[in-house]
């Protein structure tokens, strides 16, 4: 069972970079210095680190990986809002257009994707997106329900699902 954050890398050097960077905040927002403000400082500093090393399991490492993955999540990002409208605009042809009748099916895949924050990530996607719904998400296996059946075409292959494998974490 874990609880905390063993996975922290090079802990003694986190701290230090992470404290100075908090301290320096802390001195730069009260605007002044004094025995008082330097004291309250040094112990939140120390009760912040604690708490994001401990508990939100911050590290350099952690860090780099963000912001390696940053491009890749703003594309993803753009991507989602691009199917989110594209779908919309269909879905609102179908109810409202002539002969817009749904033919809905419920298809099983697996995305093949190593994590599951990857995998969620997808999952929640999928269920953003106007006429697909996730019914069911285990490990890299997905139930998805569609309204049509060229929603669903390709699943596998998805933009969503290319720029996810991209993701190193």
């Amino acid at each position: 069972m874990r609880f905390f954050a063993e996975n922290t890398v090079n802990r003694g050097k986190t701290g230090d970079i992470m404290a100075i960077l908090l301290f320096l905040l802390w001195i730069i927002w009260n605007g002044k210095v004094n025995a008082e403000i330097l004291l309250f400082g040094v112990a939140l500093t120390a009760l912040v680190l604690l708490f994001t090393v401990k508990v939100l399991g911050y590290s350099l490492e952690s860090e780099r990986r963000f912001w390696r993955n940053l491009p890749l999540f703003l594309r993803y990002a753009v991507v989602l809002v691009r199917e989110i409208f594209q779908a919309s605009w269909e879905v609102s042809k179908m109810a409202y257009g002539p002969g817009g009748m749904p033919d809905p099916v419920i298809v099983e895949f697996h995305s093949g994707l190593p994590s599951d924050f990857q995998n969620a990530l997808l999952a929640n996607s999928i269920t953003l997106t106007p006429g697909t719904f996730t019914l069911i998400q285990e490990g890299d296996r997905f139930v998805v329900h569609c309204l049509r059946r060229e929603y669903v075409e390709d699943i596998e292959e998805s933009a969503f699902v290319e720029l996810l494998r991209k993701v190193k974490l």
